[in-house]
């Protein structure tokens, strides 16, 4: 009997994942159809019934019904318990921490604590900022609290702009530390080029929802837009 039910239980599960998958095929069939620009990351049962999550490439997410023949643009809240909840943040948050997760070690220019690393963020960051350079004077202080800063590119005047080359040329260096805290500081430092991900990661920003500078990641993909001093971060990290 035991084995019967659980044959039972196997068809049956199999039977809902074949719905599950005809559906998702029908919606990006549906919505590619009518817009046959749109590249779609994933498809997915939303936690409202009836309703799935489509997730594009450049990390937007459109709520279909399951035919796909009508789509909605924006966020999805719970009320479930009795508490307001932004599901669609929510979202964000994990599609932020899975790609910044994502990018190694060797495609950031990490300035890490001399000591116990207790908490890591990522920055996307113009050199000639302002706000970028009087967040740069607040990584040594980062550092001695525990906090492991890495840079990521954001040249907000976009690919081949002044910043986007300074960025490349500080990418290139032998030292990518010194040459980054040079041009944070307005010094010049020697024009280079290599293979680097500058372009990548200014286009990833963007995707993830970046507008401006400094963009401060943190481990659990929560965004925090704009400059603050290191002794406030490490208290919003619960560090002080």
């Amino acid at each position: 009997m035991k084995t019967y039910k659980h044959f039972l239980g196997t068809c049956l599960m199999a039977v809902m994942s074949s719905f599950v998958v005809a559906g998702e095929v029908e919606i990006e069939k549906s919505l590619i159809n009518a817009i046959p620009s749109l590249k779609i990351e994933s498809i997915s049962k939303s936690e409202m019934k009836g309703i799935y999550r489509v997730e594009t490439k450049s990390s937007e997410i459109l709520f279909t019904d399951e035919s796909g023949s009508f789509f909605v643009t924006g966020e999805l809240y719970s009320t479930v318990g009795g508490k307001l909840n932004n599901l669609s943040e929510v979202r964000k948050m994990q599609l932020r921490a899975d790609k910044i997760s994502s990018i190694n070690d060797k495609d950031k220019i990490v300035f890490a604590p001399k000591g116990d690393t207790l908490a890591k963020i990522a920055v996307f960051t113009d050199i000639d900022c302002g706000y970028c350079r009087k967040l740069h004077k607040e990584v040594p202080r980062m550092n001695e609290l525990g906090i492991e800063v890495s840079y990521l590119a954001y040249p907000r005047a976009g690919e081949g702009s002044e910043s986007y080359n300074k960025f490349v040329s500080a990418w290139c260096a032998d030292d990518k530390l010194d040459a980054m805290t040079l041009a944070k500081n307005g010094r010049s430092i020697p024009s280079k080029q290599c293979e680097n991900p500058v372009s990548a990661q200014f286009q990833l920003g963007q995707a993830l929802g970046v507008t401006g500078t400094p963009a401060i990641v943190l481990e659990d993909g929560t965004l925090v837009p704009g400059y603050l001093t290191a002794d406030k971060l490490a208290k919003g990290l619960g560090i002080l």
